[in-house]
């Protein structure tokens, strides 16, 4: 059974990384905002810090130069890519659909969807598909107030994948399932929360358990 650490906001506090290592995770994912608008220089800390595999994309308060230190690391960007590892295909798309907040790393429905038709292809068929987004998909995850923000791209993809690993809406960490697709939020890193993920070798069964440390 693999052991998936998956982590998203920490918005600029380095120092919680070690803590969540300490579950000895096999994979790391991390679904965006690494910074708080910055500097960039910090992920490059965090990512070095990871010892085991790990997969990242840039949130939307994240400048888009975390690219560039992204390909400086250790780590794998899934922005408009895919990997395979193990059992696992994975794909990503980072930023978020527009908001009221003009942040560094949005992106227009269109593109989410270009990018993410793109990463599609790249992806090998496997035992489990998993896409990993910064945004949440339209109707998942993503109320804020009594409106739903999520990205209807994100959402228009989304039957092909087992899973989606989301962040960017603080509060709706938890995990939900919309049209046979796991979603899991794992919350604020920047307050100690995470989501461990357990894929089965023998079967196909995904474990999500929300953590906090």
């Amino acid at each position: 059974m693999m052991s998936v650490l998956l982590i998203a906001d920490l918005h600029g506090q380095v120092d919680k990384i070690d803590s969540f290592l300490g579950l000895e995770p096999d994979l790391v994912i991390i679904s965006g905002d690494i910074t708080h608008f910055g500097p960039i220089d910090s992920a490059l800390d965090v990512l070095s810090r990871i010892e085991v595999p790990c997969f990242v994309v840039p949130g939307n308060c994240d400048p888009r130069e975390i690219l560039d230190i992204f390909e400086e690391s250790n780590a794998v960007s899934l922005h408009g890519s895919a990997m395979t590892v193990g059992r696992l295909s994975i794909a990503g798309i980072g930023g978020s659909n527009p908001t009221p907040f003009n942040c560094p790393f949005e992106l227009s429905e269109e593109e989410i969807d270009t990018i993410l038709s793109s990463a599609i292809k790249a992806m090998d068929r496997a035992m489990y598909h998993v896409l990993v987004s910064h945004a949440p998909p339209k109707g998942a995850l993503d109320v804020v107030g009594d409106v739903h923000v999520g990205s209807e791209s994100i959402r228009k993809h989304m039957k092909k994948f087992d899973l989606v690993c989301c962040a960017h809406i603080h509060e709706q960490r938890g995990v939900t399932e919309l049209d046979g697709v796991k979603i899991v939020n794992p919350g604020e890193a920047s307050k100690g929360e995470c989501a461990l993920l357990r894929f089965n070798d023998e079967e196909k069964e995904i474990q999500i358990e929300l953590k906090d440390l």
